[in-house]
Order: C-alpha cells, then sequence, then structure tokens
C-alpha cells in the first residue's frame, strides 16, 4: 500500500473517530463554501435571460412591435437595448393594424398589445391591454383560477393583488373593472398587473420608453425579422423585439474583458476567505495534532519519516476540506435554487434552475485548498515534533522565529501607505484590496503580541494569570485563534463604519420641498371650473384643516411652465422646483410666521431656503416647458430658515412671476395633514377630475442598513465559534495543570474561570487590534463610499453601539460560553 493511500485511510478513520472535532472543522470549511455557493446559484437563478424570457416577452408571436412618440429618432443596437431618442414624446395617433402588417410584409397578422399604467386613486399599476385568449400570447400569462377576459370591462390580474374572480377594480375616471381570472407572470411572482382588451390605460408619456410603456402589437410573420428588417422599421417609427434575433446569443451577448478593478476584488476575496478559513480551522487541525501527538510519535518510532508524518496530517485536511466543500456545493446549490422563487416574491425574477458551473467550482475548489492550507501548519510541526519528548510525555518547546515581527511590520506599513493612497481612487476595491495587506501583516505579528501580553499576567488573579500565560506558552495554537477573530472583527468593523456612513450620507441628502406632514394636491392641465371643483371637493373633504394655494405659471399661449433651479445639496446636485405662492404658503412652508421673510415676499422678492443658490442677492431660475421655448431669469432673493433642517425649495411671489411675462393659475393646494392609512381622499378627488394627483411628505422613512446587524451575525457565529476551538484546545493542553489544580482543592468554578479565561483573552487581544485595523479601514472606505465628486467631503459615522458590540459584546459572549464548557477532574500522569 502506498504511503499517500495509507495516510489517507489513517485520516478517513481518525475523522469518524474524533466525530465532534471533524464536524467543527466541516463547518468551519464549508461555512463560506455555502454561503458563496447559495449566492452564485441564487443570482444564476434570479437572472432571466434574454432566451429564457422570450416567452414572456413574446408568447407564440414572432415579434413585438411599439409605435414610437412623434419626433422621436431611434437607433436601436444588435443587442436590442441601448437605444436613444430626441423630441417632445407627445403620443401621436395610434396606426392601424392593417398598417403594420403592410410594413411586415405578406402573410403577417397582429393583434394589439399595449402595455402603460391603470390608476386605481392614488396607485398607479402596471396594465396591459390585449386579449389572452389570442393563441399569439400563448405562454405570456398562466391561468391559475377563474377564465380569461373575454368581454369590455372584464379584466384578468396576478395573484400579487390578492383578488378573486369576481372582485372589482375601481379605476380612476373610469367605470369599475370585473375581475374575472387570476394570471401568473412566468418569471415574477411578485408582479402586480391587469390585463384585459378594454383597459381604460393612463398617460405615460413622461415615463416613456422603448419596450415598456406604450401603444404595440404582437407580429406572427411569414419569416424571421432579420436585423435589417429591424433597421427598416426604426425609420417607421417602430421599436421592435425579434424573436429570431433574441434567440440568437450572438445578438444580445458581448464578451467583457475582466477589468483590473474587478480582478483585484476577486483576488482580495479570496485571499480572505482562505485566510479566514485557515485562521478558524488552524486551530481544530492542531487539536487534532495534540491528540495524535503520540500517535505519529510511535509512528516514527517504527520508521516513518518525517514526510510521512507530514502526508498524514495533510490528509486530514484533505479528507475533511474534501468532505466539508461537496456537502456545502450540494447545500448551496441546493439553497439557491430552493429559495429563488422565495426572493422573488419579494421583487425580482426567478427563472429555471440555474448553476453557474465555472464559479461554483472555483469556489468548491477554493474551499478544498483552504482545507489542505489550514492543516498545512499542524504537518510541519507534526514532522519537527521530537519523537522521544512526545513518548515521555514533556510538552515540546516553542521555537521563536525573531524575523517574522519585522516581516509583519513592513507589510502593516506598506498597507497603511498604500490605503491612504487608495482612499482616493474611485470605488471601494482598493481600499479593501489594501485592508488585505494590513491584515496579512498583523496575523504575522501576532504571535509577537502575544509573547507581548504575557507580562500582564503577573497583575491578574489566578485562573486568569495561568490562562494567559498557558497562552503565551501554546503561541502557536493562541496565535492562530487569536489572528481568526483580529481578522473577523477589522472585517466586520470596517463594513460597519462603511455601511453606515453610507447610510448617514443617504440620509443627510435627503431633502424635501415641503415640510414633513405636508399634504400636497395638484391638478394638471385642466380649466378654471374644473379646478373650482376640484377645491370646493378638497375643502368638504379637509373640514376645518387651511388650505394655502399654490399656482402654475403660463406663457401667452397658455403652455405651462415650471420654475426650476439647480443647488448642490450633500454633495449632490440637485434640481429643484421654485413654488408661487403667497403668505399663507410661505407660513406653511417655514412652520412659523417670519417678518422679514413675509416683508421680502411682499415686496416681490423670492424667498430662498437653499443658501448655496444664491449669488449676490439673486436666484437663477431656468423657465421650461414641453411646449415652448425655455427661458433664463436672475430674480431678486432673501434667504430663510425652513421648517424642517432637510427643507429646501424656494418661494416666488405672483407679483414677481407676472412681471417676468407669464400668469398665474392657482392649480395646487397645500395644508399641514396626514391622511389616514385607509383613506378615500386621492379617489374621491379623482371623481371630480382624474389629472389630480395627492401626495403626502412622510420625510426621511428609511431604516438604516439591516446588513450592518448581518455583518455582527456573522461575527458572532466566527468569533465565537473559533474562540470556543482554540478554547476547547487550550483545555485539552491544561490538564496537567487542572488535576495538580483539583489535587490541592481548587473547585469547579475556578477550573471554568480558568478556561473563560483563556476565551477572553483569545478574544479580547482579537478585538481589540481587529478594531484599530478595522477603523483604519473603515474611515478609508467612506470616502468611495459617500462622495459624489470632486469637492464633496466624506461623511465619517461611527456606529458606536455596533462597534461595542462587536469589540466588547463578543468577547464577553465567548467568555461566557467558555464558562459552560464541561471540565474534567480525572487526575493526568504528570512527567518526572
Amino acid at each position: 500500500m502506498s504511503a499517500a493511500l495509507a495516510a489517507l485511510r489513517i485520516a478517513r478513520r481518525n475523522a469518524w473517530r474524533s466525530r465532534g472535532r471533524s464536524a467543527l472543522i466541516m463547518v468551519m470549511i464549508g461555512l463560506p463554501v455555502l454561503v458563496i455557493t447559495t449566492v452564485l446559484t441564487l443570482t444564476e437563478t434570479m437572472n432571466v435571460s434574454p432566451q429564457e424570457g422570450l416567452v414572456a416577452e413574446l408568447g407564440a408571436a414572432d415579434a413585438r412591435l411599439m409605435q414610437l412618440p412623434e419626433g422621436t429618432v431611434l437607433r436601436q443596437q444588435p443587442n436590442g437595448a441601448t437605444w436613444s431618442t430626441t423630441g417632445d414624446a407627445a403620443t401621436g395617433p395610434r396606426r392601424s393594424n392593417a398598417d403594420v402588417e403592410a410594413l411586415l410584409g405578406p402573410g403577417t397578422r397582429v393583434i394589439p398589445f399595449d402595455t402603460g399604467v391603470l390608476r386605481l386613486g392614488a396607485e398607479r399599476v402596471e396594465a396591459l391591454r390585449t386579449d389572452l385568449r389570442d393563441p399569439l400570447t400563448k405562454g405570456m400569462r398562466t391561468l391559475s383560477e377563474g377564465r380569461l377576459p373575454s368581454a369590455a370591462r372584464e379584466v384578468a390580474v396576478t395573484s400579487a393583488f390578492g383578488l378573486r374572480p369576481g372582485d372589482l377594480l375601481r379605476p380612476a375616471g373610469a367605470a369599475p373593472l370585473t375581475v374575472v381570472g387570476v394570471v401568473e407572470h412566468p418569471f415574477r411572482p411578485s408582479l402586480r398587473q391587469v390585463v384585459g382588451p378594454d383597459l381604460p390605460l393612463a398617460s405615460v408619456e413622461e415615463f416613456w420608453s422603448p419596450g415598456e410603456h406604450g401603444p404595440g402589437w404582437l407580429a406572427d410573420t411569414a419569416g424571421p425579422v432579420s436585423w435589417t428588417g429591424v433597421t427598416a422599421l426604426n425609420g417607421s417609427g417602430l421599436y421592435v423585439t425579434s424573436r429570431a434575433l433574441m434567440a440568437d446569443p450572438r445578438s444580445w451577448t458581448r464578451a467583457r474583458a475582466m477589468s483590473v478593478q474587478g480582478t483585484v476584488g476577486i483576488g482580495a476575496m479570496v485571499i480572505m476567505v482562505v485566510l479566514e478559513t485557515v485562521l478558524l480551522a488552524g486551530p481544530a487541525f492542531a487539536v487534532g495534532l495534540r491528540r495524535r501527538r503520540r500517535e505519529l510519535a510511535e509512528i516514527a518510532a517504527q520508521g516513518g519519516s518525517a514526510a510521512h508524518l507530514r502526508t498524514i496530517v495533510l490528509a486530514d485536511g484533505l479528507v475533511l476540506g474534501g468532505a466539508a466543500t461537496v456537502v456545502a456545493t450540494v447545500l448551496g446549490i441546493g439553497a439557491g435554487a430552493l429559495g429563488a422563487p422565495i426572493v422573488a416574491r419579494w421583487g425580482g425574477e426567478a427563472g429555471p434552475p440555474g448553476v453557474p458551473w465555472a464559479p461554483v467550482l472555483a469556489v468548491a475548489a477554493l474551499g478544498l485548498v483552504a482545507g489542505i492550507v489550514a492543516a498545512l501548519v499542524p504537518a510541519v510541526q507534526a514532522a519537527r515534533q521530537n519523537s522521544a519528548a512526545v513518548l515521555a510525555g514533556r510538552a515540546p518547546a516553542v521555537a521563536d522565529r525573531p524575523g517574522w515581527p519585522l516581516a509583519g511590520a513592513a507589510l502593516v506599513l506598506a498597507g497603511l501607505g498604500a490605503t491612504v493612497v487608495a482612499r482616493r481612487q474611485p470605488g471601494s476595491v482598493w481600499v479593501l484590496a489594501s485592508a488585505v495587506l494590513v491584515l496579512l501583516g498583523l496575523v504575522v505579528l501576532t504571535p509577537w503580541l502575544v509573547q507581548r501580553t504575557g507580562g500582564l499576567a503577573a497583575r491578574l488573579r489566578l485562573p486568569l494569570r495561568m490562562s494567559v500565560r498557558d497562552a503565551v506558552r501554546h503561541r502557536s495554537r493562541t496565535a492562530s485563534a487569536v489572528a481568526a477573530v483580529m481578522a473577523v472583527t477589522a472585517t466586520v468593523v470596517a463594513m460597519g463604519i462603511g455601511t453606515y456612513s453610507e447610510y448617514m450620507d443617504r440620509r443627510n441628502a435627503y431633502t424635501s420641498a415641503r415640510p414633513t406632514g405636508t399634504l400636497a394636491i395638484w391638478a394638471g392641465n385642466i380649466g378654471d371650473a374644473a379646478w373650482s371643483r376640484l377645491r370646493a371637493e378638497a375643502a368638504r373633504q379637509l373640514p376645518g384643516v387651511p388650505l394655502a394655494a399654490g399656482y402654475q405659471a403660463r406663457d401667452a399661449q397658455g403652455h405651462r411652465y415650471a420654475l426650476r433651479y439647480t443647488v448642490r445639496w450633500n454633495g449632490t446636485r440637485t434640481r429643484r422646483t421654485a413654488a408661487i405662492g403667497d403668505q399663507a404658503l410661505l407660513t406653511l412652508l417655514q412652520g412659523r410666521h417670519d417678518p422679514r421673510a413675509a416683508a421680502a415676499l411682499a415686496s416681490g422678492k423670492a424667498v430662498v431656503f437653499d443658501a448655496a443658490a444664491l449669488r449676490d442677492g439673486k436666484l437663477a431660475l431656468r423657465a421650461g416647458s414641453t411646449s415652448g421655448p425655455a427661458r433664463r431669469l436672475d430674480v431678486p432673493a432673501v434667504l430663510a430658515t425652513p421648517a424642517d433642517e432637510h427643507q429646501g425649495g424656494a418661494l416666488l411671489p405672483r407679483a414677481l412671476v407676472e412681471q417676468a411675462g407669464f400668469s398665474t393659475a392657482e392649480r395646487q393646494l397645500y395644508a399641514m395633514y396626514r391622511p389616514s392609512a385607509g383613506s378615500t381622499l386621492a379617489r374621491d378627488l379623482a371623481k371630480v377630475t382624474p389629472r389630480v394627483t395627492v401626495a403626502s411628505e412622510e420625510g426621511y422613512r428609511n431604516v438604516p442598513d439591516p446588513s450592518l446587524w448581518g455583518w455582527l451575525g456573522g461575527a458572532l457565529v466566527l468569533v465565537v465559534g473559533g474562540t470556543l476551538t482554540a478554547t476547547r484546545l487550550a483545555a485539552a493542553d491544561m490538564r496537567p495543570e487542572q488535576a495538580t489544580m483539583v489535587a490541592i482543592g481548587a473547585p469547579p468554578r475556578t477550573l471554568r474561570a480558568l478556561v473563560a479565561g483563556q476565551a477572553l483573552y483569545i478574544s479580547g487581544l482579537g478585538a481589540l487590534v481587529g478594531l484599530l485595523a478595522g477603523t483604519v479601514t473603515g474611515l478609508a472606505l467612506t470616502r468611495p463610499m459617500t462622495t459624489h465628486g470632486a469637492g464633496d467631503p466624506a461623511t465619517i459615522a461611527m456606529p458606536w453601539p455596533f462597534l461595542v458590540a462587536v469589540v466588547v459584546g463578543l468577547p464577553v459572549l465567548a467568555s461566557a460560553a467558555a464558562l459552560i464548557t464541561r471540565t474534567g477532574r480525572s487526575f493526568a500522569r504528570r512527567p518526572l
């Protein structure tokens, strides 16, 4: 039998004999593989390719065509996704079916296929106006309940609505629609859509884009629609989706070369995954080496060479790493495939189960390599052990390497210098790559740090003093665990600072033109009589609520104009529309009466709430319209304080707007009022005119990124798991000392305190060093994550509760978990 085969058999038997340790090693190695494989499979499954999405896009048709708005110039690209358009996007008369059939040639049949939105009160939902009974729509939507709509005012809805056949939909300004069926989208279970042959679609000209909204057709052609045909149809004002082109992967796939940043990012991720896995699983392999030291010494005494001992220990890494990788890969593929439909119910798509085999196999190979590398240091130690000393029961001496601290310090300094340079680069990849250098240097420095902290033991109580001294004496085991905790803590602290700073930057970037709690009612292009009815209905719906009026600006031809200005808010260029109103609206926007601002408004000056928008006492405005030429205005203005700190905007007096050559018409109402959750205000106002919009300013509603606490959960598993692994090894090494303490009357709580002291020392030292390293990287990450251009300062926010939980809470939790570790009271034979 060859030595390698014998080593594998020994490793398999040893893994089965020490099932608890083997399971722990497999978890440490397999957990990263499981997580990454799950994410890869989930992403691949939820990424519906153009070929897979053909059935939902075209049904059984050969092509889908969409009419372009008048004045639009379209130039489709071979992948069918890039387009450019100019013009005012005004919808022209709809082409007839016969016109489209003539453009496509003899033997063509088309059916209407219009996409848009349906207004249900204040809500806009996706709508599809077509006949689902036609064979051309086969597979687009699957009937799950009821029947397909066949008559006017009959519709089918997707299951996300939660409606049943027989329920009614009440679109704004139209007769009720009867739900006769429930349908499913092939890939989008969360889609809320109404489908029917006769739907009152709302105008979506301001949202128009090819393939999304607008009048269109499904076409059954005599032959495939080629790229030449697509170009010709573009010239006739039609956007085309061709089955023949979409089914050909060459028409929509483009090989993209890996960028330098992408390569660096993948390399940094691979190093971090392998490093963390090695540091976590390394102490567990050391446990096996401690317990098998005598067995390996006996093999050496019977003629086994140092190479044989290395092979035996490396075989442990191969067997356990291979088993962990296989199990984790299978579980990750299953979790990703099964989880995609569940995740898609909250948004997104879920196609047929897909596995990106190349990345998945690369991750599996990475896990296998990590298992072997984790066993490499114990293998070297096994080859160098003194067999005579081991058989005599004496502990091996620890050899220091004086050159390692210098190498570690050099790596740390190089990493810090690279971090300073990377902070100025776009993107966070370079900062993370620099952090890898810092972490590698700290890993090399960890044995030196462990040795230097041993001097603190003299001032501690007996259990802690013995714990620290034992940790220093067994530096090879302790340093690996401390480095693992340090790497986890540094990564979590860095990402926590960066994530929280990004959240605070988004929060600071939030801005509104009205105070929180403001109700706004706007009307579109309606006449004075319709506005009077709408205003009366609003007053009836809101009895006793003061209403402040806002006005539209119009030119002599009646074209509506918006008066806008641009200001930089939190480093981002923000475009605002100035309101037009009187003293009542000014009081609402300021939340109080401001005599100075009121006097300025009465004198014909603009009142501005954005200090950066003022230049020499003037506000630069651009008057824009979809129907008339743009104009530029410089108006006198004063600065005032708004009601909310995040509020901006400007208020123009009517006299100032009319002096500029515009007329004004009241078309807005504002009030400090919060509608209830079940309010029918929007639906009731829409009965007067469908051109009304009701909006409520709720303020900044986002909560901190939940990934912040996801990082804490991951750190909890890794830090506590790695610490307890090292603590278990320490307890095994300290059995002679524990036996001596028991012999002289030490109670069980002293033994537990001894073990807990090891956990506190390992996790505490690793957390402190990790805090320093993570803070440096986190502060560097804030610049690429929170800046929006030259001159924009970085937002730096420290998540103090999160940092305390990581740096203080996790070591305390690890120590508390170690307190319940079972401590044996058996006597051990002490060497003489």
